[in-house]
C-alpha cells in the first residue's frame, strides 16, 4: 500500500513539474522574443546641449573667426551649421524657452528677474523665474527613461522648488546666479556678494578644490556620465557654460595666445571675418557689414597705446572661447573613449548676442554708492597684467561685441540681429544632411523641446494636462533628416519682446521696434535676405507689408499676455549717450586727412 501511494505521489509530482515546466516554457516563449527585440532595437541617442554665455555668431572658426575652436569646428565638420537660428536677446529668457518650449511671457521670464518693471510685478508670466505652470524638457526626458544631468549656469530661480533638481535634473552642479567669478563664490553686487551653487539639489557651502568654472563643470559632467555607465539608459546633458560671459577670468597659460593680433582694431577684424564668412558660405556674396555703432570710435584715430589696451581685452576674450573649446574637446574625447560619441547628438549655440554694454559700470553705479564701493574693493585688480586673475573684471566693450556679431547690427539686449541671431551646430546620428553642410532655414531655440521629445520617443503631455501653455516651436526632425530645408513656411512667424524692445520675423522680412537711442522708438521694416545688417528701413516703401506684420505682432501680444514695461534699462540712456548720427567711413575729413607731401623736385630751403 505504501509503495502504491509513493508511486501515485511521484506521478502527481511529475505531472505538476511537467505543467510548471510547460508554463515556464510559455513564459520563456514570450520573454525571449521581447528580449531579442529589445536587443535588436536601435538605442536612443544621448543628447548633449552645450550653451555658451554671451558668445557671438562669428566667434568660431567654422563661422569665420580667427579664434581657434578646433573641437567645436569638428562638430560642425561632422554635422550641419545653421545660419538663421534665433535665441532671445538676453540669458534667462533664452534658457527658459530652451527648457520649456514655451514663450517667455507665459513661462515666467516675460522679463529678466533683474529688470521686472513695476507694472509687471505680480503678473503671471513675469515671476522672474521658470514658473510651475510649465513642464520642463528634463522632466519629460527623465520620464521617458533618460538620465538627466546639468552643469553650469542656471539663472532661472534660487528657491528650493526652482532649482535644477526640482525641475527634472537627476544630477547637477549649478551656478544659480547670472554671473560672477570663475574662481570662487564672489558675486557682483554688495547686496548679493556670494554666488549660490547647488550640487544634486543641495546648496553648497564651498566650492571644490582647484575650482575653475569651465574646467569644473566639465569634470562634474564626466563624473555624472561615468557613474551610470552600463545601465543601458541614454542620457540628456545640459552643459550651460559661464564662458565667455564677463568678467573674463582665465588661467594664465590661456591669456596670451593672440599677442598683438587685435591691435589693428575692430573694423579690420570685422572685415576679415565677413570675408571668410562669404568664402565659407555662411553669408551670401555681397553681404555688407552693419554700420559701426555711432558712439564707437574708428580705431584708426586712436593712439597706439589705446589700441593695445583695447586689443588686449579682445585677446582675453579669445582665450576664454578657446579654453571653453578645449573643455568641450575633453567631453568629446571622453565620450569617444567610452564608446558613446557615435550615439550622441550634440547641439551647440550661444544664449544671446555678444555683450556690448558696460555691465561692470551698470552694476557699480555712481561714486559714493554702496555698489561702487563694493566694486572698488572686490574687483580691485585693474592692472592689465592681472586681467584674468581673481579680483579682476574685464569686459571687451561694444566695439568688440560688434566683431563677435559680424556682420550683424548691435548686440545683446537689443532685438536687432546682433542681439538674437546665433551660430548653431547640430551633429550626431539623427543628422542625415551632408557632413559639414550649411543650412539657412529659420530655426528657434523653442524648437528644441519638440525636436528632442521626438528623438526620445515621447511627446508633450498636452492631452493629459490641458492647462499647460502651448509649445511655440517646431520639430527639426525633417530638416535634420535631409527631407526639408526649413520647418517654417513663409506664413509662419517668430516674435520677441524684452525691455520694451520688440520684433517679428516672417519669411525674409523683419519688423522691429527698439527704444531710443538704439532704435527709433517706432516700427522699422527690413528685408533680411537682401539686408542682413539691417541698414535700410523699408517701412515707408512697403506700407502693406508693414500692416500685415503688425497684425502678426498684435496676435503675438494677445496670445502671450505681453505687457510692455513701464520702466527699463533704457530710461535715461538717450540723454546719457552721444547723440546718434549716421557713421560714414572717412568722415569728417578733418581727422582723416594726412600730411601733404610736396613733390620732391619742388622742395627748397628758404632764401637768405
Amino acid at each position: 500500500m505504501k509503495t502504491e501511494m509513493r508511486h501515485a505521489m511521484r506521478v502527481i509530482v511529475r505531472k505538476k513539474l511537467q505543467s510548471l515546466l510547460g508554463m515556464l516554457g510559455l513564459v520563456a516563449a514570450v520573454i525571449v522574443p521581447a528580449m531579442a527585440y529589445a536587443e535588436d532595437a536601435p538605442r536612443r541617442p544621448n543628447i548633449v546641449i552645450i550653451l555658451a554665455d554671451d558668445m557671438g555668431f562669428a566667434d568660431m572658426g567654422s563661422f569665420g573667426s580667427e579664434i581657434k575652436t578646433p573641437n567645436l569646428d569638428s562638430l560642425a565638420k561632422a554635422g550641419t551649421r545653421f545660419t538663421n537660428f534665433y535665441t532671445h536677446a538676453s540669458c534667462s529668457p533664452t534658457r527658459s524657452m530652451l527648457l520649456s518650449g514655451v514663450d517667455t511671457h507665459l513661462n515666467g521670464l516675460g522679463n529678466m528677474n533683474e529688470w521686472i518693471a513695476p507694472n509687471q510685478a505680480g503678473v503671471p508670466g513675469y515671476e522672474g523665474n521658470l514658473n510651475n505652470r510649465v513642464v520642463t524638457m528634463p522632466q519629460l526626458l527623465k520620464g521617458a527613461g533618460y538620465h538627466t544631468y546639468m552643469v553650469g549656469k542656471w539663472h532661472m530661480g534660487k528657491a528650493p522648488d526652482q532649482i535644477p533638481a526640482a525641475r527634472g535634473f537627476e544630477r547637477d552642479f549649478s551656478l544659480l546666479d547670472g554671473g560672477g567669478s570663475y574662481w570662487d563664490m564672489t558675486n557682483i553686487t554688495a547686496a548679493v556678494p556670494k554666488s549660490l551653487f547647488t550640487e544634486d539639489g543641495r546648496y553648497l557651502t564651498k566650492l571644490p578644490e582647484d575650482y575653475y568654472a569651465t574646467k569644473t563643470y566639465t569634470d562634474k559632467l564626466i563624473g555624472f556620465i561615468d557613474a551610470n555607465r552600463g545601465d543601458g539608459k541614454p542620457f540628456f546633458a545640459y552643459v550651460a557654460h559661464q564662458a565667455p560671459h564677463d568678467p573674463y577670468h582665465l588661467p594664465r597659460d590661456w591669456r596670451n595666445r593672440h599677442p598683438g593680433e587685435y591691435d589693428k582694431g575692430w573694423d579690420q577684424v570685422r572685415q576679415e571675418r565677413l570675408k571668410r564668412q562669404v568664402e565659407m558660405g555662411i553669408m551670401p556674396a555681397g553681404t555688407e557689414l552693419a554700420e559701426r555703432m555711432w558712439f564707437v570710435p574708428d580705431p584708426i584715430v586712436l593712439a597706439p597705446a589705446s589700441r593695445y589696451i583695447l586689443g588686449k581685452k579682445m585677446e582675453l576674450y579669445a582665450g576664454m572661447v578657446e579654453n571653453m573649446d578645449f573643455h568641450v574637446g575633453r567631453l568629446i574625447d571622453h565620450l569617444k573613449k567610452i564608446g558613446e560619441y557615435e550615439n550622441t547628438i550634440f547641439i551647440f549655440f550661444g544664449d544671446n548676442g555678444a555683450e556690448g554694454t558696460d555691465l561692470f559700470g551698470m552694476i557699480a553705479g555712481s561714486p559714493g554708492s554702496r555698489d561702487n564701493l563694493y566694486a572698488a574693493i572686490t574687483w580691485s585688480q585693474t592692472h592689465p597684467n592681472a586681467w584674468g586673475d581673481p579680483g579682476s573684471w574685464v569686459g571687451y566693450g561694444p566695439m568688440w561685441a560688434q566683431v563677435s556679431m559680424t556682420p550683424f547690427s548691435q548686440f545683446k539686449g537689443q532685438l536687432a540681429e546682433g542681439g538674437i541671431r546665433n551660430a548653431l551646430i547640430v551633429s550626431g546620428p539623427n543628422v542625415k544632411r551632408p557632413a559639414g553642410s550649411i543650412n539657412d532655414g529659420l530655426m528657434h531655440v523653442a524648437d528644441l523641446m519638440p525636436t528632442l521629445l521626438e528623438v526620445a520617443g515621447t511627446s508633450y503631455p498636452k492631452a493629459s494636462q490641458p492647462d499647460l501653455p502651448p509649445l511655440i516651436g517646431k520639430s527639426w526632425g525633417p530638416v535634420l533628416a535631409g527631407k526639408a530645408d526649413s520647418v517654417r513656411t513663409e506664413q509662419d512667424y517668430l516674435a520677441w519682446e524684452v525691455f520694451g524692445n520688440r520684433a517679428v520675423r516672417q519669411g525674409d522680412w523683419k519688423l522691429r521696434w527698439q527704444l531710443k537711442p538704439y532704435g527709433k522708438s517706432d516700427w522699422e521694416l527690413f528685408n533680411l535676405a537682401k539686408d542682413p545688417a539691417e541698414r535700410n528701413d523699408l517701412a515707408a516703401q512697403n506700407p502693406d507689408k508693414l500692416k500685415a506684420m503688425l497684425v502678426a505682432w498684435e496676435s503675438y501680444v494677445k496670445a502671450n499676455n505681453v505687457i510692455l514695461p513701464s520702466r527699463g534699462p533704457y530710461d535715461t540712456l538717450e540723454k546719457d549717450m552721444p547723440q546718434r548720427v549716421t557713421v560714414h567711413p572717412g568722415f569728417p575729413p578733418l581727422i582723416y586727412q594726412r600730411q601733404f607731401v610736396p613733390p620732391k623736385e619742388m622742395l627748397a630751403d628758404p632764401k637768405p
